[in-house]
C-alpha cells in the first residue's frame, strides 16, 4: 500500500486544521471537530487527529467502511433504509463547530450491482441531518471542509498509478511547499479579486455555449458569487447558487460522474422552466433518472460554477468529484449541481431568513446536491439588466 511520506501527512493536515476549517482562519483552541474519515486514510486522519490536539481542538473521530455500508444495501428493508437516529444526530450536531471528511474510496464502484431506488431512499431520510447542518452553518456556528487521499481504487480509475495520483493531489494542494498555507492565501486572494469582479455586474442571466449546450441560468435576486473560502481542498472554483426558475436549455457534460458507487457517462440534460424534463446518459441512465426524478427537487440547479485554469492546478481526470469539479486543464470547466443551493451566496443576513424566504427567492431545497462537470471549449455571456450581452469567460478564462 502505497503512503505519502510523513512531512506531505503533516501539510495536509495543516491545511485542513490550520487553513480550511474556520473559513481560511482555522480551529480555535477548546472548539470540536467532527472528524470522519474512510479507513483508506487512517495516515492522514492520524494526522489530523495529532493537529486537532496540538491547536487545542477536541476531536470526535468516525471511521467510515465501505464493506458495512455495501452489507446494508445488500440487506437492509425500507425502514432499515429510512431510519435515521435522530435525537443521536442531533446532539451530535448541536455539540460540533466544525465537521471535515476525508474521501478515501477503496472501490469506488462499490454499489454498481445496487438497485438505485434503495440507494435513493436511504438518501432522502439523511434529509433531516443536512437541514440540521445548513441550519447552524447559517448561523455562522459550523464550518465544514472535504479533501482527498488517493487510493489504489481510486489511480485505477482515473488510469492513473497511485504515484501520479497522489501527484497531482500533492500539486493541487501545494504539499510539497514549505508553507503550503501561504500559497492557498495567495490563490484565494486572486480568486476574490475576481469574485468581486463578478459581483458588480448587474446581471440578469448567463448564456452558456458548448458542444451539444446552449443553457440560459437566471442568477436571481440578492445573490453573491463565493469562493476562496476553505470548504473544499483543493478549491479554485468560483460559484453562484442560481435562481432555479430561470433555467432554460440544453447542457451536455463530457466528465464521467461518478455517483453512489456507480458511474454514469455522458449526461446529456434539458431543462424547461426551470426543471429538468429530459435526462440521458450513455452509462447507467437508469440511475440517473432515479437521482433526479425520485428525490424531491433533484430536477432543478442548486449552483453554477466556473474554473479559471490560471489558478487549478489539477491536469488529469481523477474520478471523484472533489478535484473534477475544479478540474483546470485545456479550457478549465463548468458545472451545475441538481438539488440544493447554498445559502451562504445570498447577499444579505442569512440569520433572518426563514424557509419561506428562501422559497420565494428560488433557493433550491433538496436532499440531493450532484455536481456534473463540461470541460469542454466554452463561452459564457452575462446578459446584464439592460439586455446588454457580456463575454466573461472564455477558452478556461474569465475575460472580465
Amino acid at each position: 500500500m502505497f503512503t505519502p511520506p510523513q512531512k506531505i501527512l503533516e501539510n495536509y493536515a495543516k491545511v485542513m486544521v490550520d487553513f480550511a476549517l474556520g473559513k481560511g482562519a482555522g480551529i480555535k483552541a477548546g472548539e470540536v471537530v467532527y472528524l470522519v474519515y474512510d479507513l483508506e486514510a487512517k495516515p492522514l486522519a492520524l494526522a489530523i487527529y495529532r493537529r486537532i490536539l496540538e491547536k487545542g481542538g477536541h476531536p470526535i473521530v468516525k471511521s467510515a467502511d465501505e464493506d458495512f455500508e455495501k452489507v446494508f444495501f445488500e440487506k437492509a428493508n425500507d425502514d432499515q433504509l429510512k431510519f435515521t437516529p435522530k435525537k443521536y444526530l442531533k446532539s451530535l450536531v448541536d455539540t460540533i463547530d466544525h465537521r471535515l471528511y476525508l474521501i478515501a474510496p477503496k472501490n469506488p464502484l462499490l454499489l454498481k450491482d445496487i438497485d438505485p431506488q434503495k440507494i435513493v431512499l436511504a438518501n432522502s431520510s439523511r434529509q433531516i441531518l443536512k437541514k440540521w447542518f445548513f441550519e447552524k452553518e447559517d448561523k455562522g456556528k459550523l464550518t465544514w471542509s472535504l479533501c482527498l487521499y488517493g487510493t489504489p481504487g481510486l489511480a485505477k480509475e482515473a488510469s492513473l498509478s497511485i504515484e501520479e495520483f497522489w501527484g497531482q493531489i500533492i500539486k493541487a494542494c501545494f504539499l510539497d511547499k514549505d508553507d503550503p498555507i501561504s500559497f492557498w492565501r495567495d490563490v484565494f486572494s486572486k480568486i476574490n479579486d475576481l469574485i468581486k469582479k463578478m459581483n458588480a455586474l448587474p446581471v440578469e442571466k448567463f448564456h452558456i455555449i458548448s458542444k451539444d449546450t446552449d443553457l440560459y441560468i437566471t442568477l436571481g435576486e440578492k445573490r453573491v458569487w463565493k469562493g476562496g473560502s476553505g470548504a473544499n481542498i483543493p478549491s479554485f472554483e468560483i460559484f453562484t447558487s442560481p435562481d432555479w426558475r430561470g433555467t432554460e436549455g440544453k447542457i451536455y457534460f463530457d466528465y464521467p460522474l461518478y455517483r453512489y458507487g456507480n458511474i454514469i457517462k455522458n449526461i446529456y440534460l434539458e431543462f424547461k422552466n426551470g426543471k429538468v424534463i429530459k435526462a440521458k446518459a450513455e452509462k447507467n441512465e437508469k440511475l440517473l433518472s432515479e437521482m433526479i426524478f425520485k428525490q424531491k427537487n433533484a430536477d432543478k440547479v442548486g449552483e453554477f460554477s466556473l474554473t479559471d485554469k490560471r489558478f487549478s492546478k489539477i491536469s488529469k481526470f481523477m474520478a471523484n468529484t472533489l478535484y473534477d469539479e475544479n478540474f483546470g486543464g485545456e479550457f478549465g470547466n463548468c458545472h451545475i449541481a441538481l438539488g440544493s443551493a447554498y445559502h451562504f451566496c445570498f447577499s444579505k443576513d442569512q440569520k433572518k431568513m426563514k424557509k419561506k424566504d428562501w422559497q420565494n427567492l428560488g433557493f433550491n431545497d433538496s436532499v440531493e446536491h450532484c455536481d456534473i462537470i463540461n470541460t469542454q471549449k466554452k463561452e459564457v455571456f452575462a446578459i446584464l439588466k439592460n439586455g446588454v450581452e457580456k463575454l466573461i469567460y472564455k477558452d478556461g478564462i474569465f475575460v472580465i
